[in-house]
């Protein structure tokens, strides 16, 4: 079976490339330099022979117009190249609690993009993926003004890459849903509990003090708005290990 993964190069779309290759399949990896969804550069011949597609795209800019341009763009060169194609089924990841963030711009975006999904006549999966627990240092990052770190105590329940990449290539190899599947990490922890247990992994001297009217990302949310209401997949590795394993081995204790 031929497997096209869009965004095949990247923090998922590799890991979903890997396995998929070691059980077998026929995977094309396609990156933005081999197949561009906003000019449908490259897309036919990509496309052609293939039965699954997995979008793993995003938007280079996180900016409010600018990720809803890639995403309505995406959706016109795709689908109709995918229709041609006679693709049996598109999987795609999006973001749990999307529709519950759509103050958020990049959540309007990806409410956007399923909603073109469900639209397209093609057989789809939509996997609603937990935050990752690779942004949680970008997230600590970014919330940090000199040796403090300023952040919500939204609830999230993240989840680790290579758990996330295994529950997209599963689902890639099962019928369509034509529907969701939520995927979520092993634990719920609110986000001062993350940058804690994040810096404290790192030796990091900032302090964390919990501000509760930062919401996600500036934005306000609602109350459980990152947590699924069930998850139909939930992953293995918990933060905690996660992070010891991500310390180099000079550091390891």
């Amino acid at each position: 079976m031929k497997i096209v993964v869009l965004g095949g190069t990247g923090l998922i779309g590799s890991k979903v490339v890997h396995t998929l290759q070691d059980q077998g399949h026929d995977v094309l990896a396609a990156s933005a330099g081999t197949v561009d969804v906003l000019t449908g550069k490259g897309l036919t011949e990509a496309l052609r022979g293939a039965q699954v597609v997995i979008d793993l795209t995003n938007s280079p800019s996180f900016e409010d117009t600018a990720v809803m341009n890639f995403f309505q763009a995406s959706a016109r060169n795709l689908f109709p190249a995918e229709t041609a194609a006679g693709v049996k089924h598109h999987v795609a990841l999006s973001i749990v609690g999307a529709d519950r963030m759509v103050n958020i711009g990049y959540m309007r975006a990806k409410v956007a993009q399923e909603n073109a999904i469900k639209a397209s006549g093609i057989p789809y999966t939509i996997v609603r993926s937990a935050q990752f627990f690779e942004f949680v240092g970008p997230l600590v990052d970014s919330s940090t003004s000199g040796k403090t770190v300023r952040i919500s105590n939204v609830l999230m329940q993240p989840i680790a890459a290579e758990d996330i990449a295994a529950a997209v290539a599963k689902v890639a190899l099962q019928p369509p849903k034509n529907g969701y599947i939520n995927v979520a990490g092993p634990d719920r922890l609110t986000q001062d509990e993350l940058a804690r247990e994040f810096l404290k992994s790192k030796n990091d001297p900032r302090q964390v003090i919990t501000d509760p009217t930062l919401g996600y990302y500036g934005g306000q949310i609602p109350e459980n708005a990152l947590v699924p209401d069930h998850a139909d997949l939930l992953g293995s590795i918990h933060f905690t290990d996660w992070l010891a394993r991500s310390q180099p081995a000079a550091q390891a204790h």
